[in-house]
């Protein structure tokens, strides 16, 4: 079995201060999609470059100096690694990694994303509308000649059973009607759509609030468990088909968002 976990650590060192390296060693993952890291190489090396001796990470750093950030720990070294995929805006970001694991029996590749918030206002919804439309034909493109997993924090919940307020959250970013609609493309099986599988939603169609993964730091959001479900796996059909098992961990907090963890049959 193949254990796979996203996690936004909202910030490398703080969520290693609350556990989060330690949970991770013991939890038998096999690779482990970071986002959010707020740290550059400097500040991971020699402490968080690596799991356990036989789980190193590699990383996608941002220019920005404690800004964004994505990662992947993995037990078995890729036979390729991508750093980035627009060569411009968002690659300066540090938004995409994607390891490939590759042989003459099949072309596989997972991949940690982090999808742009708009919650801070109009200049950087529109940043988000950006990216989303690039990063689009991007999988496409990828669709058509290879296997993935999309581990991240997207910042979209796609339908109302994916967060607890729904009907006062229409016009807030995350769950506008344009947003909602991109999830829908993405996940769509039709003419022009991209078909990848929400894993998630595949093996637990009707979770609600045991499919949240993140809280907000005002009020008692977590204690009540008034969340969204902004953190997937998104899968192509034929690696979506394997997955076994699903579970969001929240005996521990690392950070605001909570790891989901999933299970393939399959290795790599």
């Amino acid at each position: 079995m193949f254990r796979l976990v996203s996690l936004n650590l909202n910030g490398i060192r703080s969520a290693a201060n609350k556990g989060f390296v330690d949970w991770a060693a013991k939890a038998r993952i096999d690779c482990m999609g970071v986002q959010e890291l707020k740290a550059h190489a400097d500040d991971v090396a020699g402490r968080l470059d690596k799991l356990d001796d036989n789980c190193p990470g590699h990383f996608h750093h941002a220019e920005k100096k404690g800004y964004s950030g994505v990662g992947l720990y993995t037990r078995r070294e890729p036979s390729d690694l991508i750093v980035g995929f627009d060569r411009g805006e968002f690659d300066g970001e540090g938004r995409y990694i994607e390891a490939r694991y590759d042989s003459p029996a099949r072309k596989l590749s997972i991949i940690s994303c982090y999808f742009p918030s708009g919650s801070s206002g109009e200049d950087r919804q529109a940043a988000k509308y950006r990216f989303l439309e690039l990063i689009y034909p991007h999988l496409a493109e990828l669709k058509g000649r290879r296997e993935f997993i999309l581990v991240g924090d997207v910042n979209i919940a796609h339908q109302p059973i994916d967060l607890k307020n729904w009907k006062s959250n229409q016009k807030n970013s995350g769950f506008l009607p344009e947003e909602r609609a991109w999830m829908s493309k993405v996940l769509g099986h039709g003419k022009g759509e991209l078909g990848l599988i929400d894993v998630h939603r595949t093996l637990r169609p009707d979770d609600t609030g045991e499919a949240y993964t993140w809280w907000s730091n005002r009020g008692n959001a977590y204690a009540n468990n008034v969340g969204w479900r902004l953190d997937y796996q998104l899968a192509t059909p034929g690696i979506a088909a394997l997955a076994r098992d699903v579970s969001v961990y929240k005996t521990q907090r690392f950070s605001d968002h909570a790891p989901l963890v999933i299970d393939y049959d399959m290795s790599l």
